[in-house]
């Protein structure tokens, strides 16, 4: 089978390699992989392993969607023929994170291989009414946009939520925003980002360039209230104009780190707005669950930009550095 492997950090080291096809072992599930959908975390572990200093080769990507091919002994979740899509961490089922648990695509197994296997527990039952590619964007973007706005804080009707650009993480959180009956601004640098984000639904949107100050327009626009919830996917100075974009009481779901790994920001907006900051670092099994049954049931669309085959993993990662509206998705056959 063929498996993406990086030997050195940098994704110029990056090569297709032909490697045997695994077996299952003990509660393991081979699975044939359909589609791996690629997120910014890919481009960090490429570049510098996020500074864990992983162990190398490592199989790069978190998410995907295939079909099961065999059962290991003491499996009975899944059976042979089922599609599945894969969970982000390794031993987070539930509650509180155990300090054991591990990501995919590092230091965890990769995905962006034609085969893989994993613990049935790492896998959750894709939803009935998406195709393989469009499931595949679950894993991380969908289960991070999830967790955000209906597990840790749910958002509640007549909620105005902020969301920071177009990816894919803010794409799942309009349109599950949305679905609860909030109110939704984006704020996006691109006025084409910002044309398509409302032929989605989105209620506002605000030109990040042309109004600096946009938390100053969040609250123009909500009467001088401010938003119930921002999700900050960019971090850095953006931080301390989401503070200042919040109603009383208000949250920041701290996201992406686009501008950096440090969040700048006065403390004044934090304290005398009561407000409360949370990381959200993707989610677990059973949260995921919960979003494949909302997708079927609410018909949720996930977005996708461009599909591009295995073999063409550099010229995704391009696109992905550029900046997608939505994910970006690898077909594998």
């Amino acid at each position: 089978m063929q498996q993406w492997q990086l030997p050195a950090l940098g994704h110029e080291n990056l090569q297709l390699v032909q490697v045997p096809i695994p077996e299952p072992g003990q509660g393991q599930v081979l699975v044939r992989v359909h589609a791996a959908s690629l997120n910014y975390r890919d481009l960090l572990i490429l570049r510098d392993g996020m500074g864990m200093g992983p162990a190398l080769p490592l199989v790069p990507g978190s998410d995907m969607a295939g079909e099961v091919v065999a059962i290991g002994p003491g499996v009975a979740e899944f059976a042979v023929g089922d599609a599945v899509i894969s969970t982000f961490f390794c031993g987070w089922q539930d509650g509180v994170q155990p300090r054991t648990s591990l990501p995919l695509g590092s230091p965890g197994p990769g995905m962006l291989s034609e085969y893989v296997v994993l613990g049935e527990d790492n896998l959750v039952a894709a939803p009935r009414q998406l195709d393989f590619a469009q499931a595949s964007t679950l894993t991380c973007a969908g289960a991070t946009a999830w967790f955000a706005l209906a597990e840790s804080a749910p958002t509640r009707p007549g909620d105005t939520v902020v969301i920071m650009g177009t990816g894919g993480v803010a794409l799942f959180a309009m349109q599950i925003a949305h679905a609860q009956g909030a109110r939704v601004v984006v704020v996006s640098g691109s006025d084409d980002k910002l044309a398509r984000a409302a032929q989605l639904g989105a209620d506002h949107g605000i030109h990040r360039h042309r109004t600096p100050d946009w938390a100053a327009e969040v609250r123009a626009l909500t009467g001088g209230r401010g938003a119930d919830h921002v999700l900050e996917l960019a971090g850095g100075d953006n931080f301390g104009r989401s503070l200042s974009a919040l109603a009383q009481g208000g949250r920041v779901s701290v996201i992406g780190n686009l501008q950096g790994d440090e969040l700048r920001g006065s403390v004044y907006p934090l304290l005398l707005g009561r407000a409360t900051v949370q990381g959200i670092g993707v989610a677990h099994r059973r949260a995921l669950q919960d979003l494949v049954r909302a997708v079927d049931w609410l018909k949720l669309q996930p977005v996708i930009d461009s599909e591009y085959a295995l073999a063409d993993l550099p010229a995704a990662l391009e696109h992905l550095e550029r900046g997608a509206f939505g994910k970006l998705v690898l077909r594998m056959r």
